[in-house]
């Protein structure tokens, strides 16, 4: 009987926040049509989960387009405060025990109050300074609630056909859900702390805080206060003796360091997370952290290495490899796009170039072809453009991405193996000098099959902008020449037998075979040299 009271209780909570949901989202006459702006205020309006999805939406600018993901920045936690009682329940709650017993101090005002919980700074009984944070109570049944009712309501309103392409609500709605689930467990938090710590306990600029692991529990976490100056209280450090452009060197230094070489990176590296104390740069807060995977650093090295040498054919190697897709894209546009986009930066000093927008016009190139990034690049990217400002706000100066190039290129070098470069140069000499060897054999091939009509060429058309006429004529030229090539073959085989008559003391068969090869020979490339100078 109770159980089939808190059922139908949590129905009852749910048909509530449901039809709150569908009100809201009428009051905005959202099957009448969206924009940006009345996007955001839309997830605004629906309250903190909803504004937890926009923050998502808005680095996923492989997914959604330009225009959405700069107005969804703007989406920031506002949530009023726990009241001290709530936040007492929680700890004793956790603990068994009353809050005193475990703390000598409790400070009642929070440091910050954000969706998912809540900071305060506290002293523990051995009189060590920490800082608590403590969960929101019943946010892991609310949120998923709200996932629930959110899936019911985009069936029920159509509202994936109202966005048309703009977004598909089902793929922010599993994204938001994993990663939400990993940040209401504490002590995923504290694991990942204690991992970041390992990594960079070498690095004698980098700090982070301790982890009190004997307190923490996946609804609360306990920490080592940090004190001395945020990272862009620029005044403050210069009076204390801090150089701005040491702290964003070694900054941006670290930052690649976390990515190409660790492929475990902090995702959110604004002002808030960074603190400089006694010499060293300490980061705090290891709530959301990205995860590279072996491939997909080394793919992370190509790219960088693929833009310093302007190399556009690597480029779109890299991202078709890193993204997801259907296989039905353009490709000849789809270069065509990434080879202006190489071309834009090609001339530009490493020191003069926007990451940010470099990143933002490589996901629109991503969005315009139906490519989406897996989470963990583009985490990467919404990374990378936060530790640009975040760099650039103490030093204007700094560019990440010559510190990124030089970076990569000296982890190559230092990583170089002369022995094994020669033996892998030695075989692929090998290799080629077979194939050599090979392609009259294969070409003998070719034109078997052909003779015997078993001969396929299968073209994937596509909408690209190259008309059939073009592949029609290009089909023609690579005929001619298989058939000159056959014709050269077959010339030279006659001519090691005795058959008569001859001409110049080659069969004659075998001379009008070479005649006729060199006439197709010339003219294909009288074609090919008139098209390059008259390109249709």
């Amino acid at each position: 009987m109770l159980q089939t009271n808190k059922n139908s209780q949590k129905n009852m909570s749910s048909k509530r926040r449901l039809i709150q949901i569908i009100n809201i989202l009428k009051k905005h006459h959202l099957t009448k049509g969206i924009d940006p702006v009345k996007f955001r205020i839309i997830l605004e309006d629906l309250g903190p989960t909803f504004v937890k999805i926009g923050q998502i939406m808005s680095s996923r600018q492989d997914m959604f387009s330009q225009r959405y993901c700069k107005e969804l920045i703007k989406l920031r936690d506002n949530v009023a405060p726990l009241d001290i009682q709530t936040v007492r329940n929680v700890i004793e709650n956790e603990y068994g025990c009353e809050l005193e017993e475990i703390f000598l101090e409790f400070d009642e005002n929070p440091l910050g109050s954000a969706s998912i919980a809540q900071v305060h700074k506290a002293t523990l009984k051995n009189g060590k300074a920490i800082v608590v944070k403590v969960q929101r109570p019943n946010i892991y049944e609310t949120m998923e609630q709200d996932i629930s009712l959110i899936r019911r309501a985009i069936k029920l309103l159509k509202i994936n056909e109202a966005l048309g392409n703009v977004v598909d609500l089902n793929i922010v709605l599993d994204e938001f859900w994993h990663t939400a689930k990993e940040e209401m467990d504490f002590l995923n938090e504290a694991k990942f702390a204690n991992y970041f710590t390992d990594l960079n306990k070498d690095i004698a600029c980098i700090g982070t805080p301790v982890i009190e692991t004997d307190y923490t529990t996946s609804k609360i976490l306990i920490m080592e206060y940090i004190d001395g100056f945020e990272i862009d209280q620029i005044e403050m450090l210069l009076n204390n003796g801090y150089q701005r452009k040491e702290i964003a060197a070694k900054l941006a230094e670290n930052y690649i360091k976390q990515i190409v070489d660790d492929g475990f990176f902090h995702a959110d590296p604004h002002p808030g997370n960074l603190r400089i104390r006694d010499g060293q740069i300490i980061w705090i807060d290891f709530g959301m952290m990205g995860i590279l995977k072996p491939e997909d650093k080394t793919l992370m090295k190509s790219a960088v290495m693929a833009i310093g040498n302007n190399d556009t054919q690597k480029l779109v190697d890299v991202i078709l490899t890193l993204g997801n897709h259907d296989n039905r894209i353009d490709y000849t546009l789809f270069y065509d796009d990434i080879e202006t986009f190489m071309h834009h930066y090609v001339n530009t000093n490493l020191k003069d170039i926007n990451l940010g927008d470099a990143i933002q016009e490589i996901f629109t190139i991503a969005h315009k072809h139906r490519i989406s990034m897996p989470k963990g690049i583009s985490m990467l990217a919404r990374g990378l453009v936060t530790i640009e400002s975040t760099v650039m706000l103490i030093d204007p100066h700094i560019s990440i991405v010559e510190i990124a190039a030089n970076h990569v290129a000296k982890h190559m070098f230092s990583h170089f193996d002369l022995k094994k470069e020669l033996t892998s140069t030695g075989k692929k000499t090998y290799d080629a000098f077979k194939h050599t060897i090979d392609l009259p054999i294969q070409l003998s091939e070719v034109i078997n099959m052909i003779r015997k009509g078993r001969l396929k060429v299968n073209l994937n058309i596509m909408d690209s902008s190259v008309p059939l006429k073009s592949v029609n004529h290009m089909v023609n030229k690579l005929t001619v020449g298989i058939v000159s090539a056959g014709l050269l073959m077959a010339s030279s085989l006659l001519c090691t037998t005795q058959m008569t008559p001859k001409v110049f003391g080659i069969p004659a068969l075998g001379f009008i075979g070479y005649i006729t090869a060199v006439g197709l020979g010339i003219w294909l490339l009288f074609t090919v040299l008139k098209e390059r100078k008259h390109p249709k």
